[in-house]
């Protein structure tokens, strides 16, 4: 009976020490989701910042343009990146909730590369602070307006989130001239 005791008190130790290990170890996994959530299609403005470089792309009439520029047309690449690789960009580990260890990771308001996501009523449907990651090339901060928390993304982004208009926009191509001139013979 003293060994049936005894065996019982170290099943349910054992048993015990699984479970409090499991939970132990389910606060230090990462969980990943997109950092954009909403309906890409409800977009209608963007607006990026870093420092005192700002640029706002407006979707219009079905294409996109540079806020207060008429002379460049918007590169396709750039707002499919926009769409397809930044916005899809899932944030994982999370790497603080400090607000004073913001300028640690660049997130803070004077360090980060800033996004609005605006929609056509003028609602923010998101807005990120982005920053890199002094460590790891292949990886970004994030942290989201009204949260304190910063994120590590799954990839590398910011790249993306060039401030200037040459990056988003280009010279429209010229017409071609003819060389030879026509005659009209009906003119005749």
């Amino acid at each position: 009976m003293n060994k049936n005791k005894t065996f019982l008190i170290v099943i349910v130790v054992l048993v015990g020490a699984f479970f409090l290990n499991r939970y132990t170890q389910a606060k230090h996994e990462s969980s990943s989701s997109l950092i954009f959530s909403g309906d890409t299609g409800q977009i209608q403005k963007v607006l990026i910042q870093k420092e005192d470089d700002a640029i706002q792309l407006e979707f219009a009439d079905s294409s996109w343009s540079i806020a207060g520029n008429d002379s460049l047309i918007v590169r396709e690449n750039r707002i499919t990146d926009l769409f397809d690789i930044v916005l899809t960009t899932e944030k994982s580990t999370k790497v603080s909730e400090n607000p004073k260890k913001w300028y640690k990771f660049s997130v803070d308001d004077s360090l980060g590369t800033h996004v609005a996501l605006i929609s056509k009523t003028d609602e923010t449907l998101g807005y990120y602070v982005f920053g890199r990651s002094k460590t790891d090339w292949s990886h970004n901060y994030v942290r989201m307006r009204q949260s304190p928390e910063v994120y590590l993304t799954n990839s590398s982004i910011i790249h993306h989130l060039g401030t200037t208009e040459s990056f988003w926009g280009k010279e429209p191509p010229t017409p071609e001239v003819s060389d030879s001139l026509e005659i009209n013979d009906d003119n005749f």
